[in-house]
């Protein structure tokens, strides 16, 4: 018999920013690190003879909450990886419910009518990962090994164990970030024991005072953006947030829900460049729709921008007040140490990219 810890990734940019991540990378957020080193703790004592991950970015980084201090081989497949969702991967949940609205609820209510171009079907992942858990259980009989997949793709595979039918997917959970579920192996018979558990995460005893509650990501299914005219950008001093001098030439995305704009986020693609940062001179939420999660999916947006340029930090202006500042620490900006601004790393570290 082989025991399965299957474990989902910590909180990946994809799922704050809100943007559809599928096959494509993205990298663990600071809340995320919280979660993985709650993990750890979770996992301490229990022993683990094996580790494997899908090879996407978010999930290795995650399972380093058990491979490194066991001093484990990390096994990298790109059978577990989560679904692929086609031409929606990399694009904002608001722009797809903007563009695509019928298969939005469909992806999320009734995943087996859903169909987008480029994309895998339901049925091919519970195939893959079936396969997959399959082989492991088999490479590991009598042993122990821990597994780590995704949201979607973890959802999918028990959902086939426990013979629910895609019909009725839309009736189970979606586990939380390093939600964990523990599955029996023996012969082709795969018993999922319990499901979903992500109890380290509110535990005093994994979180050792560390904040790791769910958080409010706003409304689903967030903005969209739209380029904004220079002569339209004369909000700043109207919004709160961070505003600093526009050059010429800088580019403004404006943030939109169902036509109105929330948000804005300027880049300045020059300044800053030969230290390796991007440079925000913008970024400024209205306030109706303050604190509703909306201030962080311009940060995404920003992410998005530079790092193709192969900028690895985010910088901005010196928040001018407390609550400023608060909201900028808890998306992983502190105060730079060669100048009045704040930044925050956005690079990946290479040991868990991969070949």
């Amino acid at each position: 018999m082989t025991t399965i810890y299957l474990i989902r990734h910590a909180e990946a940019e994809g799922n704050l920013y809100r943007i559809a991540q599928g096959q494509a990378n993205s990298s663990i957020t600071d809340r995320g690190e919280r979660q993985i080193q709650a993990l750890a703790r979770r996992f301490a004592d229990i022993p683990i003879d094996a580790v494997y991950a899908s090879d996407l970015y978010r999930t290795c980084a995650t399972a380093s909450a058990i491979y490194k201090p066991k001093g484990l081989p990390l096994h990298r497949r790109r059978d577990l990886r989560e679904i692929c969702v086609g031409v929606w991967e990399e694009k904002t949940w608001g722009e797809i419910a903007r563009q695509d609205p019928a298969q939005l609820e469909n992806f999320n209510h009734r995943l087996h009518l859903w169909h987008v171009e480029g994309a895998e079907t339901p049925q091919a992942v519970q195939t893959r990962l079936l396969a997959a858990v399959r082989d492991i259980a088999a490479a590991n009989d009598g042993k122990t090994a821990a597994v780590f997949s995704h949201g979607c793709a973890i959802r999918l595979l028990l959902a086939a164990l426990q013979g629910i039918p895609l019909e009725e997917l839309g009736k189970t959970p979606t586990g939380s970030n390093t939600a964990v579920s523990l599955l029996r192996a023996e012969g082709a018979r795969i018993q999922v024991v319990w499901r979903d558990d992500a109890s380290h995460l509110t535990d005093p005893a994994f979180t050792q005072g560390c904040t790791v509650k769910q958080r409010a990501n706003g409304l689903e299914p967030g903005l969209y953006f739209r380029p904004l005219a220079r002569e339209q950008a004369e909000f700043p001093a109207a919004w709160a947030g961070t505003s600093g001098a526009l050059s010429a030439g800088a580019p403004v995305l404006a943030g939109y829900l169902d036509g109105t704009p929330v948000g804005a986020v300027a880049f300045d693609d020059g300044r800053e460049s030969e230290r390796g940062c991007g440079w925000i001179p913008l970024l400024a939420v209205a306030e109706p729709w303050r604190r509703r999660g909306y201030g962080v999916q311009l940060i995404g947006q920003a992410v998005m921008h530079y790092r193709p340029m192969g900028r690895d930090r985010l910088r901005l202006p010196t928040p001018e007040t407390e609550a400023a500042a608060g909201f900028y620490r808890e998306f992983g900006f502190s105060p730079a140490a060669d100048g009045p601004a704040w930044e925050k790393f956005i690079g990946y570290d290479p040991e868990f990219l991969g070949t």
